[in-house]
């Protein structure tokens, strides 16, 4: 997958597409409220595997009942890429009924 920089209209055009993921500071993020603590520490294993899986690892925060996802590409300088977008994608796969914080 490239791991070449998007650009604004790239990252625009894609985050049409991913409900409730937004663009701050360079890098795409997302808040999933879940209705506990447990749902929301197993969501976090379910997407530490999927980063695994795609060597991509994006910074992930536990909360209460939220889990917090922002990603971006170290290897292309900070830059937003295919491979962030193909990471959020999955997430939403995953989460499909949760909702955005």
């Amino acid at each position: 997958m490239a791991t070449e920089p998007l650009s604004q209209k790239e990252i625009e055009d894609r985050l049409r597409e991913l409900p409730g993921w937004s663009l701050d500071d360079n890098r795409i993020t997302r808040t999933y409220r879940l209705g506990t603590h447990f749902a929301a520490a197993a969501l976090v294993v379910h997407v530490a595997g999927i980063q695994d899986e795609l060597d991509h690892h994006s910074d992930l925060t536990l909360g209460y009942n939220t889990v917090a996802l922002t990603v971006n590409t170290h290897s292309a300088g900070g830059a937003v890429t295919d491979l962030d977008f193909a990471l959020a994608r999955r997430v939403e796969d995953i989460a499909p009924g949760h909702g955005a914080y």
